[in-house]
């Protein structure tokens, strides 16, 4: 095959790979610290994994994009300020669910769950 004709043939397979539509199914995850103070080992699980994040500040976000494998509930454990563990489970995800999920640390060792989840077909 010729350069010219191999460039060609390889632009045309970029440009209908990126018309046809196909994306990557996840979640944006955001945990927002509103407990009114510092909170530690804070893990998020969710069907099949989870992520953690050591120490978030009072006020703090944290940001963490993920892909649902099966179908489960949220939970989210924390140790609070006083040294407590939280533990709170929030809404059930699904495989081919996608958009956006707030996690929001209270007062108390509560938390709150936010999602604006669409299912993908």
């Amino acid at each position: 095959m010729k350069r010219s004709i191999r460039i060609q043939w390889f632009a045309g397979f970029i440009l209908a790979s990126s018309l046809s539509g196909c994306h990557s199914i996840h979640i944006e995850a955001t945990v927002v610290n509103r407990s009114g103070s510092a909170v530690q080992l804070v893990e998020v699980d969710y069907p099949s994994a989870s992520f953690g994040i050591g120490r978030l500040a009072a006020g703090d976000e944290f940001h963490y994009r993920f892909q649902v494998e099966g179908s489960g509930p949220v939970k989210v454990q924390y140790t609070t300020g006083d040294g407590r563990t939280a533990q709170v489970t929030g809404p059930t995800v699904d495989r081919n669910q996608e958009g956006r999920l707030e996690i929001v640390l209270l007062p108390g060792g509560k938390a709150e769950f936010l999602p604006q989840l669409t299912t993908h077909r």
